[in-house]
């Protein structure tokens, strides 16, 4: 497909999250690592989105935008070397830089961590509301050869509401938090592709009753401890747990991080 030279783009800045005061941080100090920083991604990005729905994260979807960009495809690849593959994980890390910002902006002081964790989803789904847009991501990630990708990007969602809502545990409850929450993701997406009722009312209930599941769960988790037929097991289950260490970035590597003066 022939396509006219690049044209420069306007260099939108990134967007700038807040973060609670003390909170230790780390900040990408590498452009070339930070996706939106480079404007030709951005603009890419923004072209696919109304092809997904007819043509899902595919090439032709992926010539088209960098088509209505004015770039060429060599450009395009440039910016995106896994073409469309590299915009649908844009496009859900996106989704979570704006659930991230709705948490910064919102006050959770008052709330019950249940209902922390609950707004954190309900503001997620919110982020992106192009429902088409997210089955066919659904559908990519769900391929053999993205399915790992698409785990961790549920991993990292996970991981950015634990962290925003300023989780302390080191051990292996690092771990668990974080996979039984990516698992209630996965399935409130799936119950989101099948809701279209207004304000997302009915996917809102659902993440509530999951949010209940989950609770009642660890409620039950917490007494086997003490149960004289359960804890026997319970126990050294909790001291294994206990032993698990979170992985920590190491502060003696070269590279973009750093932390924040």
């Amino acid at each position: 497909m022939a396509m006219q030279e690049g044209r420069p783009i306007a260099r939108e800045g990134p967007a700038v999250q807040s973060w609670p005061k003390g909170e230790d941080k780390m900040i990408d100090s590498d452009p070339a690592t930070d996706f939106g920083t480079d404007p030709t991604r951005a603009a890419l990005l923004r072209a696919i989105l109304p092809h997904v729905p007819f043509d899902g994260w595919s090439d032709r979807a992926f010539a088209s935008a960098a088509q209505e960009v004015e770039v060429t495809l060599a450009e395009a690849r440039a910016a995106a070397p896994r073409g469309a593959l590299d915009l649908a994980v844009e496009w859900h890390r996106q989704g979570d830089r704006l659930m991230l910002e709705a948490l910064h902006a919102a006050d959770l002081s008052s709330m019950k961590m249940r209902d922390r964790i609950a707004f954190a989803l309900k503001a997620r789904m919110s982020a992106l509301p192009e429902r088409e847009a997210l089955r066919r991501s659904a559908s990519l990630f769900a391929l053999p050869g993205h399915a790992a990708l698409g785990a961790r990007l549920l991993w990292e969602t996970a991981d950015a509401i634990w962290t925003a809502l300023g989780d302390t545990s080191r051990d292996g409850n690092w771990y668990s938090k974080r996979a039984t929450l990516s698992a209630v993701l996965a399935s409130v997406v799936l119950y989101r592709l099948g809701d279209d009722s207004p304000d997302l009312h009915r996917t809102r209930a659902f993440i509530d009753r999951r949010i209940d599941g989950v609770m009642a769960f660890e409620k039950w988790k917490a007494g086997a401890r003490d149960n004289p037929v359960l804890g026997p097991i319970a126990r050294p289950l909790g001291w294994i747990m206990g032993q698990i260490r979170a992985p920590s970035r190491p502060s003696d590597l070269p590279g973009g991080w750093k932390p924040e003066e």
